[in-house]
């Protein structure tokens, strides 16, 4: 797929523009603060709901104005589909499709996008809620049902909370709460809780050999890359971390049949839901005193390794951006594999390139051109036209003081 056409209206800084967009590569060249993140931010968003700058939708409207609104014309298998979306703060969100209005999760997988940016690097470098976001963001792209599984969950886990520092309190005063409603919320969370960890886990196991395989080209051997999946009801149920250490150690063969099992019942729904609800019981006494709900998917982590150490606190800087950018393009291999869009066969994303080039050494940039430039479709912001490597070749805007001109 690509995106053929984009319009916006009163995002971020453009009061309006309209765009002509061609498949190859694309670079938005400006100074910093001209305009030109904001126009690949609004491509992202329609693939994920969501900015990589901003957590709340009010920043993406232009101030003064009561609501944004994006439109993009994305062609799929030589068919087009016209997608809107209206941003009004502090309200939910509109939808059209060809026109027709539509329900917003009926527009997820419309438009396909993977983004590589510079804030990244707290994939590798940060906490991880920066990774789980990154598990649940392709989710989403690859099974857009599952976006109302996520919500339905972070809804349940805030109403256990609240219920959980109230029954609290009450037991701190020499009160006896009524927990009923506790269960209810405990059968609930799993149910959710269950369907998330093992999409993650599924997709941690498709997007491993990917991963390796991007950091291996990108980083030129310099080390092996590895992704594993570790829930927090492992830990509760007692079950000894496997590390990377132990897959290349001596007891390798034990140790990645252990691995194997683990993430085999992670994939099993039913019974991994049982084991969910028998941990929120045993957990029950330490969570009303600390009031937060101490297992599930809110509490796992996506392990990133390198050799046989953690890459978080081990990797170096140019180590680090490598294994970001692995991500990433690991991400766009698994999209460009999936052939279960309703949209059609060409799952192929948008590839999203936001000022990375001038963060990158001269050999991981030309590594990194030489990667993606056959893909369907590539936009590129750069400060300067010297930053974009030369295999980059492709259409060229202009990006100044809000003005997008093509040349």
């Amino acid at each position: 797929m690509f995106v053929s056409d984009l319009a916006l209206n009163d995002f971020r800084s453009y009061r309006e523009v309209v765009l002509a967009l061609d498949p190859g590569v694309t670079a938005f060249i400006g100074q910093n603060g001209q305009g030109k993140t904001n126009l690949v931010e609004a491509v992202a968003y329609l693939s994920t709901f969501s900015s990589h700058r901003v957590a709340a939708d009010a920043a993406l409207v232009r101030q003064g104005a009561p609501g944004a609104v994006v439109r993009a014309k994305v062609v799929h298998d030589e068919r087009p589909t016209l997608v809107e979306l209206e941003i009004v703060a502090g309200k939910a969100n509109r939808a059209r499709l060809n026109r027709a209005p539509a329900r917003t999760r009926d527009v997820l997988g419309v438009v396909r996008t993977v983004l590589f940016a510079p804030e990244d690097l707290e994939l590798v470098k940060g906490d991880p809620g920066h990774r789980r976001r990154f598990l649940d963001d392709l989710l989403v792209l690859l099974t857009p049902r599952l976006a109302g599984t996520r919500a339905e969950y972070d809804k349940v886990l805030r109403q256990r909370g609240a219920l959980l520092k109230s029954a609290g309190a009450v037991r701190r005063r020499g009160g006896r709460p009524d927990l009923s409603t506790l269960d209810v919320w405990d059968g609930q969370l799993a149910a959710a809780g269950a369907q998330i960890i093992a999409a993650r886990t599924a997709l941690v196991r498709r997007l491993r050999p990917f991963a390796a395989q991007a950091y291996e080209q990108v980083s030129a051997g310099q080390g092996a890359a590895r992704l594993d999946y570790r829930a927090s009801i492992d830990t509760v149920e007692g079950a000894a971390d496997i590390t990377a250490a132990d897959l290349a150690g001596p007891g390798a063969e034990t140790a990645a049949a252990a691995l194997e099992a683990r993430e085999a019942g992670l994939l099993d729904v039913p019974a991994l839901t049982g084991r969910l609800l028998a941990a929120m019981q045993r957990l029950r006494e330490k969570e009303l005193d600390r009031g937060v709900s101490l297992v599930g998917p809110h509490r796992d982590d996506l392990v990133l390794s390198l050799g046989t150490l953690p890459a978080k606190g081990y990797a170096s800087h140019g180590e680090s951006w490598s294994f970001a950018l692995a991500l990433r393009l690991a991400s766009y291999e698994v999209l460009r594999d999936d052939d279960g869009s309703p949209w059609g066969t060409d799952g192929e994303p948008v590839l999203i390139l936001d000022d990375v080039f001038a963060e990158l050494d001269a050999r991981r940039r030309e590594r990194l051109a030489a990667m993606v430039a056959g893909a369907r479709q590539v936009l590129i912001t750069a400060a300067v036209e010297e930053d974009v490597p030369a295999a980059l070749d492709g259409a060229r805007f202009t990006v100044h003081a809000g003005e997008v001109t093509r040349g």
